[in-house]
């Protein structure tokens, strides 16, 4: 198994039919995941088409999650957990300034996120919103958003296959609010 530190990144190719098994060690830890089409970086995971598409948001075992220019990406087929964000962008400088106060802000996700991309050519000034695996967010009956802890517990995990060569970041979330208090590490694993 990989390891991805506490608020720490890292990218890599899934090719098509690879497996993504992102594993929740110690428990109640997010993890950000993007993706662009390896063979077209302009078209990239889309929350809005896949939450279009599937007619909900809550997204779990047996969904497809949707490219920007409305091509499947990717199925997830195991989920232990079943409690996933796809409402909220990756967190930033920006979203630790503003939500936290904090005088000399994190990079967050987005910025472990930028970094690693680079690595594998993609350059970008900022992201969308990310598929946010284990994290728990509310909505009550005015539309306000809660984050509440993630419901994952050591061990869970989920099952994503690539339909297309994908380039893939992944982060051990930065957000305290977002992991209950604290910051752990990301199990990965690549199976074929």
């Amino acid at each position: 198994m990989n390891m991805i530190d506490p608020r720490c990144g890292t990218s890599f190719e899934l090719k098509k039919g690879q497996k993504l098994k992102v594993i929740d060690i110690k428990g109640e830890q997010v993890s950000d995941f993007f993706c662009f089409f390896k063979n077209d970086p302009e078209d990239y995971l889309s929350n809005g088409r896949t939450l279009d598409y599937l007619s909900r948001i809550f997204i779990g075992k047996g969904d497809i999650l949707y490219s920007s220019k409305s091509l499947p990406m990717a199925r997830i087929i195991e989920d232990t957990v079943g409690r996933h964000d796809f409402l909220l962008t990756p967190c930033s400088k920006d979203t630790f300034s503003i939500i936290y106060g904090d005088k000399d802000p994190h990079h967050g996700c987005e910025g472990n996120l930028l970094h690693h991309f680079k690595e594998l050519g993609i350059h970008k000034e900022s992201l969308p919103t990310t598929f946010n695996i284990f994290m728990n967010v509310l909505i009550n009956e005015k539309g306000e958003l809660t984050v509440a802890p993630p419901t994952s517990k050591g061990g869970d995990y989920v099952i994503i296959e690539a339909l297309d060569d994908l380039l893939i970041g992944l982060t051990a979330c930065s957000a305290l609010q977002s992991n209950n208090g604290s910051f752990k590490p990301i199990g990965f694993e690549i199976m074929t």
